[in-house]
């Protein structure tokens, strides 16, 4: 196996980390605008409950988290192949 990486690899793996870069401050978007609805808004999403807002916070923010993460590692292809 050729441990260089072909042009087509390179592009590929540029757009994969775009991708998870913008997917990943999408989340974290999502997660804080439901979140701080009623400050921005002057409504609040997901009113019932309020543990609610906190997970879909939590969730989405370390969702987002990951993605970012994943943008930044690159390892999108297996070292054994």
């Amino acid at each position: 196996m050729n441990d260089q990486l072909d042009k087509r690899q390179k592009n590929y793996i540029l757009m994969r980390s775009i991708r998870d870069y913008g997917m990943g401050v999408l989340f974290m978007s999502i997660g804080f605008l439901i979140f701080f609805s009623k400050q921005l808004f002057n409504r609040v999403l997901l009113e019932d409950d309020p543990l609610m807002r906190y997970m879909v916070l939590v969730l989405f923010t370390l969702y987002g988290g990951f993605r970012i993460w994943r943008g930044y590692a690159k390892h999108y292809y297996n070292k054994d192949e």
